[in-house]
């Protein structure tokens, strides 16, 4: 007979759970604790979801800070190539843009929701909305009863995939549940921490620029840099490159503050800035510095930056000291920005931290405690950069997961 596999959480993982196990034979229930399926995938990409990142399965692996390896099975299993593949295959036309990042040629995440959710139902999984999972219980018989909300107090279940997802944005049903019911069958697990998520600076002129974006800067860490588009926000920063750099950074916060190092014009080497500045101010002539630097910065940073430069706003162009020009123009290229601590992790885009993967069969994402019993997406303790690897990490565990519950024992 064919498996009877129950699967908690209709979020990325899920659904693709979901749709590898039926189309493994299974007869496959998802239960989700939201009244709609993908809740959290709704908002990837700025509602745009990156799908993937189109680049090899060793490029994945190095994207993934948190125990990479551990999902190189998964990756091969289903690699970025095969997930675009998949999603082509069930109406979703796609589109690449920079640095590989994979989207719905519409900009729609609710394409790629609505589509995986026809594509179950054709395959005739049960879908039940609005139900909580409140125990799992391991018989001795080998099947799972599982205790419910919404109207199903009980089911029974050959094989049991969680995929609950982690605990960062709480408001889209993230709220541990997942960790909760591992836990209670026997899994350690990792302490919860924020991943991809905005950073706090001492910088109290911040607030000052709040809401402008910068676009092509580099932002540099004592553990690397990032190119991109940032955010400047009332406690600090935000955007692709410091949601990147977070990641990065979790280590050395728990030791104290870290100074970033901002290149504005990273296009240009100081040399060329220096020499555009010289025909820029000799234009100027008998400008005043501070209405001289429309052409070099956005409005609103202007006179943070004069305050910063130490220059007068008033002070002519022509009368700046060769001490104050290679002030300026130090400051274009590194302008410092301290980092004290990372936002709450109901900010936070991912969640590190979860099941620990020691206690996870890679081959299968199977629980080495508990037959039957198997894993997808966030609620493992493994986290990736921006940029679709994220997601990524969902399509290829749940695809893992969904096929080998598939199999009759």
């Amino acid at each position: 007979m064919p498996s009877n596999v129950l699967v908690i959480g209709c979020g990325a993982a899920g659904m693709m759970a979901a749709l590898f196990a039926a189309r493994g034979g299974a007869r496959v229930t998802v239960i989700e604790r939201n009244h709609s399926p993908g809740v959290k995938l709704s908002i990837t990409g700025k509602g745009r979801c990156n799908i993937t990142n189109a680049c090899s399965v060793n490029e994945l692996v190095s994207n993934v800070p948190t125990n990479g390896r551990f999902l190189h099975s998964a990756f091969n299993y289903l690699d970025s190539s095969s997930t675009m593949e998949l999603f082509e295959s069930i109406g979703v036309r796609l589109t690449t843009e920079r640095g590989n990042r994979v989207f719905p040629a519409s900009d729609r995440a609710q394409e790629v929701i609505s589509l995986l959710h026809s594509e179950l139902l054709r395959l005739g999984v049960r879908i039940h909305m609005g139900s909580r999972v409140g125990s799992i219980i391991k018989q001795e018989s080998g099947t799972f009863i599982l205790e419910c909300s919404g109207g199903r107090r009980f089911m029974e279940a050959d094989k049991v995939i969680l995929a609950t997802g982690g605990a960062s944005y709480p408001r889209t049903g993230s709220s541990g549940d997942g960790y909760k019911l591992a836990a209670s069958l026997g899994h350690r697990i990792v302490p919860l921490r924020p991943a991809l998520v905005p950073l706090e600076v001492a910088e109290t002129w911040v607030r000052e620029v709040q809401g402008l974006s910068l676009k092509n800067v580099e932002l540099t860490s004592p553990t690397g840099q990032e190119f991109g588009e940032m955010l400047f926000t009332h406690f600090g920063i935000s955007g692709p490159i410091v949601l990147s750099l977070s990641s990065r950074l979790r280590q050395s916060l728990e030791q104290g503050s870290v100074v970033l190092r901002l290149d504005l014009k990273p296009a240009l080497t100081r040399e060329v800035l220096e020499a555009r500045l010289r025909r820029d101010f000799a234009v100027a002539g008998r400008k005043f510095f501070g209405n001289s630097l429309g052409d070099l910065l956005p409005s609103s940073l202007i006179p943070v930056f004069v305050k910063l430069a130490q220059i007068p706003h008033e002070r002519q162009v022509s009368q700046i000291t060769k001490a104050e020009f290679e002030r300026l123009s130090f400051m274009l290229k590194n302008l410092n920005l301290t980092v004290i601590r990372q936002r709450p992790i109901d900010e936070a885009i991912i969640t590190s931290g979860g099941i620990t993967t020691s206690e996870v069969e890679p081959r299968t994402m199977e629980s080495k405690l508990v037959s039957g019993l198997y894993f997808a997406g966030e609620i493992l303790d493994v986290d990736g950069y921006t940029g679709g690897f994220n997601l990524q990490i969902a399509w290829s565990t749940g695809a893992m997961a969904g096929n080998y519950a598939a199999r009759e024992n």
